[in-house]
């Protein structure tokens, strides 16, 4: 069943369905999620069982923006909260040491829990409507595991067909486009006093937005750091392999693909490029905000195209980026060696 945002009687109905046990997809500023009680074990068992997800990998707790964190956490130290006064409701997920009564079933087994509280006004319906605001909703990214994030309503319709016929995803909420596009960014704060804020998934909230906020540097992701969502070297990838390649190869390369018989798509920033002979084209705008807003409904589309390879122009260096680079090289990772083997292919 798939629920319009303007109507609040349905929220209430899937707000009731997540009571009762079921999973329930809606949108968020970010992408969508897939959603469970997060104090139901069997439900969240569900959320492992639809997507594919291995049982080590944990998920985040989604909260209304009333809600009572300290029920959630052991304890809130005084940066975690400066960070949550600044970017909540917001794109940044806090990982913080879970209080005793929560089930580790949500993070993986780790005495960690991953927490946030999304903008998005049907998320926050749903969650005040759930429990009275009370509860928390256990919701990876809507979609089979390793797979591309959706970031519209048919997304999560095309990922769990079955799920939804047979009743295991009660409803899918259509929240429209989400804003953000790529994840939340996720910050450990659960080791302040041994290894300070670590930045385990860049995002919207960029690490110097942080840093600002916080007043010291936020550290790059040790061996010992919990596991997190979404923070696998292999990630967020299409069926077709993807390759990144630098601007001043891209032309040389996709003509040498394209003189080798090979069915080329093209993700890039540059409006001059030659599109001729192609499977697709995705011209992305040249800033990182809007570019995450697009990369993951675009690479969607082209994994529709037929092609042998999807081509990514490589991104700028800058910080502002890394959010969307590190999406990217995720989604890439599986693909490494795929370019080489096709451009050394003989015309057949």
């Amino acid at each position: 069943m798939r629920l319009r945002l303007d109507s609040s009687e349905q929220i209430l109905a899937a707000a009731r369905a997540l009571e009762q046990g079921a999973l329930v997809g809606f949108p968020t500023e970010t992408v969508y999620g897939l959603g469970a009680d997060a104090e139901n074990i069997e439900a969240v068992a569900n959320i492992y069982k639809a997507k594919g997800r291995p049982s080590n990998h944990p998920v985040i707790v989604h909260v209304a923006p009333e809600a009572d964190i300290a029920y959630w956490v052991k304890e809130i130290p005084a940066p975690a909260q400066a960070l949550i006064d600044a970017f909540w409701p917001g794109p940044l997920t806090l990982i913080l040491k879970r209080a005793e009564q929560i089930p580790d079933a949500v993070s993986g087994g780790q005495d960690s829990i991953g927490i946030r509280c999304p903008s998005h006004p049907v998320a926050q319906a749903l969650l005040r409507a759930f429990k009275g605001g009370k509860g928390g909703v256990a919701a990876p990214s809507a979609n089979k595991f390793g797979h591309v994030s959706p970031t519209k309503a048919e997304h999560v319709l095309e990922e769990f067909p079955s799920e939804v016929a047979n009743g295991m995803i009660a409803a899918v909420l259509d929240g429209g486009q989400s804003d953000v596009g790529i994840e939340s960014t996720i910050v450990d704060m659960s080791r302040l006093t041994t290894h300070g804020p670590v930045l385990l998934r860049p995002g919207h909230i960029t690490a110097a937005q942080l840093e600002q906020v916080l007043g010291m540097s936020v550290n790059a992701p040790d061996q010992a750091a919990p596991r997190a969502s979404g923070t696998l070297e292999a990630h967020y990838a299409p069926s077709t392999p993807v390759a990144l390649v630098a601007v001043d190869a891209l032309d040389h390369t996709i003509a040498q693909l394209l003189a080798a018989g090979k069915r080329v798509a093209i993700m890039a920033y540059e409006a001059h490029r030659e599109t001729s002979g192609l499977q697709a084209w995705r011209q992305l705008n040249n800033d990182p905000v809007s570019y995450a807003h697009d990369l993951y409904a675009d690479l969607r589309e082209l994994d529709h195209v037929n092609a042998d390879i999807i081509l990514v122009e490589a991104l700028p260096l800058s910080s502002e980026w890394q959010g969307v680079s590190d999406r990217l090289r995720r989604a890439a990772f599986d693909s490494q060696g795929v370019l080489q083997k096709l451009l050394s292919e003989k015309l057949a």
